[in-house]
């Protein structure tokens, strides 16, 4: 790891923005490099632990999905919604997947238009390796003091809604 800078560097940008007359926005500069800064140093935490089981977060987030389901599998398109990535994306993590054992393409029982993504033993099996350790060595300790947790989670959820990730009808979520 790089040693620590002596400044911070979204404060100096947030000052140059003001200097320059960018003032009135640079809170929302400074919110938004912040936060992609933050995603920055979370994946990196995250996909360290990935690296030794062979999967990316992406990869991971597939596993963890088909093993929270009753049967395992899911058709393609409602894993591409469910992770909010494109069909491309799962097309691409299946295709590692399946090449690592890990899942199967299986043709839907009733709809001949879509392929069910089913997950093997050994992806099981690797899916709660994984999260025991990603539990134990990130989601633990996620680098954000337990306090500032909910407050967190619950600024991130309006800005999620507000963006279209979800709409719960007026019904009340968690945060």
């Amino acid at each position: 790891m790089p040693a620590p800078l002596p400044l911070d560097p979204i404060a100096e940008a947030h000052r140059q923005w003001t200097l320059h007359g960018w003032g009135e926005v640079a809170d929302g500069m400074a919110a938004v490099t912040s936060v992609m800064r933050a995603q920055q140093i979370m994946i990196a935490r995250v996909e360290e632990v990935l690296k030794p089981f062979g999967l990316t977060f992406a990869r991971y987030e597939l596993l963890t999905l088909l093993h929270f389901t009753k049967s395992g599998a899911l058709p393609m398109a409602k894993a591409s919604a469910r992770l909010q990535v494109h069909p491309t994306s799962v097309t691409n993590a299946v295709d590692r997947l399946e090449a690592a054992g890990l899942v199967r393409r299986t043709p839907h029982p009733s709809d001949r238009r879509a392929t069910l993504i089913e997950l093997t033993d050994v992806g099981r099996a690797l899916a709660i390796e994984a999260t025991e350790k990603l539990n134990a060595e990130v989601f633990a300790r996620p680098g954000i003091p337990d306090a500032d947790l909910e407050e967190l989670l619950r600024v991130l959820s309006v800005m999620r809604h507000d963006a279209g990730d979800f709409d719960t009808g007026g019904t009340p979520t968690k945060w």
